[in-house]
């Protein structure tokens, strides 16, 4: 493993157990066996190593299946149940890690702008399948008067909300049931 990958994963391991608001450059040095001086030499800033964790160290089935969309191609219905699945997964390995920002105004603001100026943010998921979910429409194989963006934050919303139930309850989860549910509504 390179210098950067043990930083990464004594990242995710940090951010996970303390959240990203408790989780410091110099705990995520020590915790990899470096100083924090070797850290910012792969990493700009606390915001730029959250990044990449979730890049390189969450499950990457969502951002795979999302940037592979392809309107026309498969079945609509289908995709949505893995898009469910992988966001469900996704959301449950990183709630942890940015829960806890929400509790410290001045951090949140700053990550905010952090994220901006990165070009990224929990908006992305919801537009890039709103994007497909758009294409999929103009080609005939969604209802005309369907509106992906909410069609998109319903789904991924949902998927949030699975995830956030799971840390409390021992509810299954249900992908094909959120997207049936979803699909009734479309049709």
């Amino acid at each position: 493993m390179t210098t950067r990958d043990l930083m990464l994963d004594a990242a995710a391991h940090v951010m996970r157990t303390k959240g990203l608001a408790r989780a410091t450059t110099k705990e995520i040095a020590k915790a990899a066996g470096f100083s924090e001086a070797a850290l910012y030499k792969h990493f700009a800033d606390k915001t730029d190593l959250f990044l990449a964790v979730l890049r390189e160290r969450a499950p990457s089935d969502l951002r795979t299946l999302l940037h592979g969309l392809e309107a026309g191609r498969g079945d609509v219905r289908a995709t949505l149940v893995d898009i469910a699945r992988a966001a469900i997964a996704f959301y449950v390995e990183t709630f942890p890690i940015a829960a806890s920002i929400f509790s410290e105004p001045t951090l949140l603001a700053a990550h905010r702008d952090a994220l901006k100026a990165h070009g990224t943010g929990p908006g992305v998921l919801p537009r890039t399948l709103a994007e497909y979910l758009e294409a999929e429409r103009d080609l005939g194989r969604l209802p005309a008067g369907m509106d992906p963006g909410s069609a998109a934050d319903l789904l991924l919303g949902a998927c949030h909300y699975q995830a956030f139930l799971g840390f409390f309850t021992d509810w299954p989860t249900d992908p094909e049931a959120l997207v049936g549910t979803l699909w009734t509504g479309l049709g």
